[in-house]
């Protein structure tokens, strides 16, 4: 795994493609071959951690703007099996210590963040589909207008994901990036193909950073799902496995 954030008040991190694992690491129960198989990898995960799989929170999710705080009595939801996760929500948020929070994908922009001075931890899935519908600022805008969190005291880490070399579309979806009216600097035409390709990650990068993020506060990680030995990616193959993203504020 890679590990984003790991202090004693703290951790973040991100699984990866592993073959010597079974069903190569996948951690989702929605695109798996067998359930028990991923269920152990995401034991082995929690074990790593220092909990169990009672302590882990997930989604549904849906390429939604759709967010949610996860209290003490959510915790379990959507560990073992999809019926009792969070429905039709793509980004969890907590005051909670010793709750793993939980983001899967392949090639979409996993964000984790922390905020101290608050014990606030939060996990959110950015698709190209929930960048364009701006989910990351959403969810910001609310912890900061709604919640009055200081935006100075977000720490901000983007997971993995498809590289702007990877994420070839047409006119259609490059339209509605470019009609985010900041997102240009992150798009590129090639003649020859007639494709636009975007960069996904630096486009939510851009989003923490206008409602009031500081820049070096917003960590990424560059490796490219397609491109990387360890990544899944739905771009490559569409009955890929997904990477689970995780926090947890230890207390």
């Amino acid at each position: 795994m890679k590990k984003y954030l790991d202090q004693n008040a703290c951790i973040a991190g991100m699984t990866l493609k592993d073959l010597n694992r079974k069903e190569e690491n996948n951690m989702a129960l929605h695109v798996c071959k067998e359930e028990t198989a991923v269920l152990e990898n995401r034991k082995a995960l929690a074990h790593s951690l220092g909990v169990t799989l009672d302590d882990f929170v997930c989604a549904n999710q849906t390429h939604s703007t759709n967010f949610y705080e996860v209290k003490r009595e959510d915790v379990g939801k959507g560990a073992y099996t999809m019926d009792t996760a969070i429905s039709d929500t793509d980004a969890l948020y907590t005051y909670e210590p010793n709750i793993v929070l939980c983001s899967f994908t392949a090639d979409c922009v996993p964000v984790l963040f922390y905020h101290k001075e608050a014990g606030l931890i939060g996990a959110i899935h950015s698709g190209w589909q929930g960048t364009v519908k701006e989910i990351a600022k959403k969810l910001f805008t609310y912890l900061i207008k709604e919640k009055g969190h200081d935006p100075f005291g977000f720490r901000v880490f983007l997971g993995m994901a498809l590289s702007q070399e990877k994420f070839e579309v047409d006119q259609d979806v490059y339209e509605q990036f470019h009609a985010l009216n900041y997102a240009d600097a992150n798009i590129s035409y090639k003649e020859k193909t007639n494709k636009y390709h975007i960069d996904n990650q630096l486009t939510v990068k851009r989003q923490c950073e206008l409602i009031g993020i500081p820049k070096e506060h917003i960590s990424l990680d560059r490796d490219c799902t397609f491109k990387s030995k360890t990544g899944f990616s739905y771009r490559e193959e569409k009955h890929a496995g997904r990477h689970v993203s995780f926090i947890m504020r230890k207390e």
